[in-house]
């Protein structure tokens, strides 16, 4: 197999063994992993993929090799990003606790009309309504204790059970409540995905502010035409995360067919407060990013205009 056209990609390329070891790397690759053609050769891959965000993985047949990795040249932009953000974490945290601090006293009041506007309503159908307010307002009372605790002393998060499509569907019921019949919502889940054990409040909040995310560009857009948010899920096999790659893992999918993310905006969308849009805070995202990294998994997304998807990767075994 002849391996010197791989030297003219701009995309790094290992071919790796059945043992998932390397047998080659490409020029490419040795810039983006730090290390030499000679010293990875032999080695197990992991090693190196772990300094990556996500890789794409091919099975090969009748060749030398059982892989081909790709690490695509806008893959490198990300890490550069995920590694920028997490070096800034401290000044973000500073802001987003301040923020955390105002939101609190409107956030109590609004619970409390709910629950007195419940006691008044006449009818079990209307109160559904106030319920999901004070739902909403005790989910929206924890992140606001998580932003408001000093990172040297984080809130503990509790773990549970989770059917990963019953959270997905709580995020449709709310999605299609703010934006009603003017967003179409397409499901397209996987029966096979099992449950999770993990942070469920955590999940919920980074779903929702993606699925928000994706609407509100739909619902904003200067020339919209049939804007369709679709829901898909999927199990994928060894994914590649920041710092491991796990067996098995989980994939849930929020695309869209709006106008796709800015050019100015796309090396560092996941940085707080940078939004494209004239209301936004610019925090959804990074809040996204962050409750996903801390159960081990990750954000990431492509985007064209017609046609943008973000994919929230979580590993199938417990963080």
């Amino acid at each position: 197999m002849d391996t010197s056209g791989y030297d003219l990609l701009q995309t790094a390329v290992l071919l790796l063994d059945e043992s998932f070891h390397v047998g080659y790397a490409n020029t490419a690759a040795e810039e983006l992993l730090g290390s030499s053609r000679r010293q990875m050769v032999g080695q197990d891959a992991h090693t190196f993929l772990a300094k990556v965000p996500s890789a794409l993985k091919s099975a090969l047949e009748d060749e030398p090799w059982a892989w081909l990795i790709e690490i695509p040249a806008h893959q490198v932009q990300r890490l550069d990003d995920l590694q920028q953000a997490r070096s800034d974490r401290a000044a973000q945290r500073e802001i987003l606790r301040n923020l955390a601090h105002e939101v609190r006293n409107p956030l109590a009041g609004l619970r409390a009309a709910a629950q007195l506007l419940e006691m008044e309503l006449p009818r079990d159908d209307l109160r559904e309504y106030t319920q999901v307010i004070v739902a909403e307002a005790d989910r929206l009372a924890n992140l606001v204790d998580r932003l408001a605790s000093p990172s040297s002393s984080p809130v503990k998060v509790v773990t549970q059970v989770v059917n990963v499509h019953e959270v997905c569907e709580h995020v449709l019921a709310l999605v299609g409540l703010e934006f009603g019949k003017d967003l179409a919502l397409v499901r397209d889940y996987d029966a096979s995905v099992p449950d999770l054990r993990l942070d469920r409040d955590g999940l919920l909040q980074a779903l929702l502010n993606v699925v928000r995310n994706g609407a509100q560009a739909l619902m904003e857009a200067p020339s919209r035409h049939a804007p369709t948010l679709t829901l898909r899920t999927r199990i994928l096999h060894r994914p590649l995360l920041v710092g491991k790659q796990p067996r098995m893992g989980i994939l849930i999918a929020v695309a869209d067919n709006g106008p796709g993310v800015p050019d100015a905006l796309k090396d560092k969308l996941f940085h707080p407060l940078v939004t494209g849009r004239a209301k936004g805070t610019g925090l959804g995202l990074s809040l996204a990013q962050e409750c996903l990294q801390a159960m081990g998994g990750l954000l990431e997304y492509d985007s064209e205009p017609g046609h943008t998807e973000f994919r929230l990767l979580l590993p199938l075994e417990a963080a």
